[in-house]
């Protein structure tokens, strides 16, 4: 291992013994052995890409200064839409991509969205908040909720079922949780007009 390996825990560091001189023993043992070569090189990516707000150095009691990662957050919340098909919501600071997990600076707040004939209301976790620190940004169709302080960040774009009237908007705090309730816009009145006859 490299000296770089000292930043990485302790239990990828550690290494099998032989389980035996046995040929099908130690197939299973240079099984072993690759896959934790494999973990080892998927964590080191990993941590590569890693936002330096998410990596910390903490000193043992020994003396040593080790290095920790995170927080990670990543979870989803589901439920039936009104079409009765599922709806999957994710949350959190990691993202899927093609080159593998991804942290993001911001953590996605966990947002439901309800409509009813009138309204459009929005509910979004943001635990450890205060109301001061929140910016609400809306659009006919859109909203995008952020916090930036050092202590919380958070950002996500909601896109509404319906076009809705911004400058009618209420919004309220309480607890960590966030509710923005918007009137809908009316839809256009078709215009009225006559039947031509073709002569």
């Amino acid at each position: 291992m490299s000296p770089d390996d000292e930043d990485y825990p302790e239990w990828f560091k550690r290494r099998r013994r032989p389980l035996s001189r046995d040929p099908f023993f130690g197939d299973i043992d240079r099984m072993f052995r690759e896959m934790e070569k494999m973990m080892e090189e998927e964590f080191k990516n990993f941590t590569a890409k890693v936002p330096k707000d998410y990596v910390k150095e903490r000193k043992l009691p020994d003396g040593r200064t080790i290095k920790e990662w995170g927080p990670f957050v990543y979870g989803y919340s589901m439920k039936i839409g009104p079409d009765g098909k599922p709806e999957i919501r994710e949350f959190g600071n990691i993202k899927k991509s093609l080159k593998g997990p991804q942290v993001k600076n911001e953590r996605e707040p966990l947002v439901d969205i309800v409509e009813t004939n009138g309204e459009v209301r929005v509910v979004a976790e943001l635990p450890g908040v205060e109301k001061s620190d929140i910016k609400l940004h809306g659009t006919e169709d859109s909203l995008t909720i952020s916090v930036n302080t050092p202590q919380s960040k958070y950002y996500k774009e909601i896109a509404l079922p319906s076009k809705i009237k911004v400058k009618e908007a209420k919004s309220f705090y309480k607890n960590g949780v966030l509710e923005v309730v918007f009137p809908k816009a009316e839809a256009p009145k078709k215009p009225k007009g006559e039947s031509i006859d073709i002569g």
